[in-house]
């Protein structure tokens, strides 16, 4: 019963869309209809409005933080399930006919729980490869790339398997992203 109590407890607080429940508080529009259709905050700073993009941002990152600090906290054996649940909760949430977010802000605050340097290493590749291209996805690609590699290579590879499936949904979830930077029509981010 605990473990199903984790993954239902993990797998909601995942999948509370706060992209669509701003916007729609704060701007009474459909965040699904503006930008590229998602709900994440990347697509919220695209509503013109910075309070929406950056409170979807924190709010994101948090929903992760507190099931996964828990569950470390108390049934540490049951860390990375809980992680897989949040995350798979923001890119398929119930509330929205199963279609999300990318998953980018839940998988930083899911690192900053396990390893508060992987999320420090991920922010750090995000920020150099944002700067260099200005692409929101390729950002988010490389610095997702970039942490079995260093979990690897500085962390004795502990767990590379649930880090590597990470890269693989958060792949999946850019997969649209992937065709445009391969095109050259990829929309450049402004995050200020």
């Amino acid at each position: 019963m605990k473990l199903e109590t984790i993954i239902i407890f993990s797998y909601f607080l995942g999948s509370i869309p706060f992209g669509f429940l701003l916007t729609k508080i704060f701007l009474k529009k459909d965040i699904r209809d503006i930008g590229s259709g998602n709900i994440g905050a990347t697509n919220a700073l695209r509503t013109g409005n910075k309070f929406v993009g950056y409170a979807t941002l924190v709010l994101d990152i948090l929903k992760a933080v507190i099931p996964v600090i828990f569950v470390k906290l108390y049934f540490v054996e049951y860390l990375y399930i809980a992680s897989l649940c949040v995350f798979l909760g923001h890119v398929f949430p119930i509330w929205l006919k199963f279609k999300g977010g990318k998953g980018v802000a839940t998988y930083i605050g899911i690192l900053c729980c396990i390893n508060i340097f992987l999320g420090i290493s991920f922010g750090i590749v995000w920020l150099l490869t944002f700067l260099i291209f200005k692409y929101s996805s390729l950002s988010s690609l490389l610095g997702t790339l970039s942490i079995p590699i260093i979990n690897f290579f500085i962390f004795n590879g502990d767990v590379i398997f649930f880090f590597i499936i990470m890269f693989v949904l958060i792949f999946y979830t850019h997969r649209e992203n992937i065709k445009r930077l391969l095109n050259r029509t990829e929309s450049k981010t402004k995050i200020y």
